[in-house]
């Protein structure tokens, strides 16, 4: 569907210099969003908010429907008072990078004994909204966290290693475990209940200042997942409940030997037949915490490349088709109009393009990409049309600043001269910042890193390397006034923030737990 046009800041929770070694949905978030309204910027992109799996990325989660806790916000817990503030004391300082094990190490106890004083403790209305949560969400949250307490219980041991009737959810073995793991099941209940209502009190202080949130979903689930626990007929496995078949992209310019991801494959058949009730459910709840949702790997539901499970590289793969207009009929009758954007990079052919168009989701332009010979012009604004989402970057890029330092060719460098003027280098984040607002594409989005003119020691994530991603995060302080004044011209000048009209007349952020 087309959007009204708007700027926006790609920045992800984690980045955000919180303590306890890992950003969150404390004051730090809010301070965030008081930037944006500042700068007038009518969206915050985030990734894919899920508890992370091996490797920590937002794209390889244990669930696509639950809360990652390392999100969760102690202070406004001890505000709330499930934790006494004097807890805290342990936690570590905002730092410029995140050490995924310390976080854990340290926020975890903490928040399992906020949860387990909550439950004890709490006052009756919070307890009964909490109450009330695991009522509404109990589709996902009561199997979720059956596979989190039972992932502890095996020291994160993959599930199809869990003792047979667990692994096989026969109904004895799994009512055995509930009733054993009781009071644990209810402390990853209630850590997941103090997500999603931080969450909210986000959503409403986005609202107050004309905000909206980007979210963003993977196309494929991990298979360390509570998703492909509770639904292995859903996925290509063998009678040992591996997977026979996984995700990846074939060889191309950039590896020799292509990507193998390691996703387990949907059973297409089996979802159609099924209605895509599973989707439905996902893109549903997609929608409830987000205003618009990115798709990652859009190319996947027109052709995906299918790679033999036994396989070490993506050579022998071979593509398969995916379920095309027939997943987004059944989207669009079950949920209405879409808010949705495909992320549509890379090798894309016509047929991708047109199952885009034909469902009128945005596709993404990225500055970057533009220069390198006169095929990549189609990511330079002269191409655009107004249904499109550009970007100066992306979390898997380096940053503007970084690649325009290291990363750039010369063709590249004096293609960038030639289009900007020959002062570009100046300020080069800026330039593309500039270049980015006034195209015609109805959304625009810039990292947070390009914004602050940032190197690239701030990259996000290099693909296919195992190690150093998804780390970075700002320092206090970064956000200046001079910023949001730059932002706030440039969208005042560039007609993107029409919409901001009324912002700060929607209510206050309620108290989640008062």
């Amino acid at each position: 569907m087309p959007f009204q046009r708007s700027s926006g800041i790609l920045l992800h929770p984690t980045s955000l210099p919180a303590r306890g070694g890992i950003g969150d949905f404390g004051p730090a978030a809010h301070d965030f969003v008081r930037f944006l309204g500042q700068a007038r910027q009518g969206l915050w992109q985030v990734l894919p908010l899920g508890p992370t799996g091996a490797g920590n990325s937002p794209y390889s989660s244990i669930s696509a429907f639950a809360g990652n806790p390392l999100l969760v916000s102690l202070e406004r817990l001890a505000e709330r008072g499930w934790i006494d503030a004097k807890h805290l004391k342990s936690l570590p300082e905002a730092v410029s990078a995140i050490d995924y094990q310390q976080a854990g190490a340290v926020k975890l106890p903490l928040l399992q004994s906020a949860a387990k004083n909550f439950l004890q403790q709490g006052n009756d209305s919070a307890r009964q909204k909490f109450r009330r949560f695991q009522e509404e969400n109990r589709w996902w949250l009561d199997d979720f966290a059956l596979f989190e307490v039972l992932r502890q219980k095996y020291k994160g041991a993959p599930w199809n290693s869990w003792e047979r009737g667990l692994a096989r959810r026969e109904a004895e073995a799994l009512q055995k475990a509930r009733a054993e793991l009781g009071p644990e099941l209810e402390i990853s209940a209630a850590i997941q209940f103090a997500f999603f209502e931080q969450w909210r009190a986000l959503r409403q202080a986005c609202a107050r200042y004309g905000v909206r949130i980007l979210g963003d979903i993977a196309i494929f689930v991990s298979y360390d997942s509570a998703d492909v626990w509770r639904h292995p007929d859903l996925f290509y496995l063998d009678s040992d409940l591996q997977p026979t078949v996984v995700a990846g992209v074939p060889p191309d310019v950039y590896s020799q030997t292509g990507q193998r991801w390691g996703n387990p494959l949907y059973r297409w058949d089996v979802m159609r037949a099924r209605g895509f009730d599973w989707w439905i459910q996902r893109v549903r709840w997609a929608l409830m915490q987000c205003d618009i949702v990115r798709i990652d790997h859009f190319r996947g539901f027109e052709k995906y490349w299918e790679i033999p499970a036994a396989d070490p590289t993506a050579v022998s793969g071979l593509w398969q088709p995916g379920p095309g207009d027939d997943l987004f009929h059944a989207l669009r009758h079950a949920l209405g109009d879409l808010p949705l954007i495909a992320e549509d990079l890379g090798y894309i052919t016509p047929e991708v393009h047109a199952l885009r168009e034909r469902f009128q989701m945005p596709g993404m332009r990225v500055l970057q990409f533009g220069f390198g010979n006169p095929g990549a012009h189609y990511y330079l604004p002269h191409r655009f049309h107004s249904n499109t989402v550009v970007y100066t970057s992306t979390h898997d890029s380096d940053t503007t600043l970084g690649w325009w330092r290291s990363g750039v060719t010369d063709t590249e460098r004096r293609a960038v001269r030639a289009y900007f003027g020959p002062k570009v280098e100046e300020e080069v984040h800026w330039a593309f910042i500039h270049a980015a607002a006034s195209s015609v594409a109805d959304l625009c989005i810039a990292p947070l890193q390009d914004v602050l003119g940032l190197g690239s020691e701030a990259r996000m994530n290099i693909p296919s390397h195992a190690d150093g991603n998804w780390m970075w995060r700002y320092q206090p302080g970064a956000l200046s006034q001079e910023a949001a004044e730059r932002l706030a011209a440039l969208i005042a000048i560039t007609d993107r923030d029409a919409h901001l009209a009324g912002a700060g007349q929607q209510g206050q952020e309620e108290d989640f737990a008062a």
